[in-house]
């Protein structure tokens, strides 16, 4: 690990980052980390607080973060976090994450209901006769989801 005050280059942060040299520049052309100088012959020199900084952005991106929603809460130095905006930011991830597994709960409830009809099809029933069925018990239960989202209680 590179000490404060010593610079490391691109190789060795890819080898302790554990990041393939190419994300490294991808994430200093997006702004997310910057390099400390550029040599005549193109090589970059990288601060030893870039590898703290790598840490958090696959860290956030593993988490769900965006790109830019990470640039916005990054800080611009090891000491200049923005305690507000950080803890905004964590907590507006954390309602798209719940809105998400709404989503995805009644995504899985539909498919569990079209399953089981397709399962429990009466026995000589064509297959467009309850595929008709099946739509209308996916409206039904639409309907019904839908009137629950908006405080109307089921039916």
């Amino acid at each position: 690990m590179a000490f404060f005050g010593w610079t490391m280059r691109i190789g060795e942060l890819a080898k302790i980052s554990g990041l393939a040299p190419s994300r490294i520049r991808f994430y200093e052309a997006s702004g997310l980390i910057k390099s400390v100088a550029r040599k005549a012959n193109g090589y970059r020199d990288y601060a030893p607080d870039t590898e703290w900084v790598l840490e958090i952005i696959t860290g956030a991106q593993a988490a769900g973060f965006s790109l830019e929603e990470i640039r916005q809460l990054l800080p611009t130095n090891a000491n200049g976090w923005r305690h507000e905006g950080l803890l905004g930011g964590l907590k507006r991830k954390v309602e798209e994450i719940e809105i998400l597994q709404q989503r995805l709960a009644q995504n899985k409830a539909q498919l569990l209901l079209v399953i089981e009809g397709i399962e429990s099809k009466p026995e000589g029933m064509a297959c467009v006769d309850n595929t008709q069925l099946l739509l209308h018990r996916l409206r039904e239960e639409g309907g019904e989801a839908a009137g629950r989202r908006k405080g109307t209680p089921a039916k």
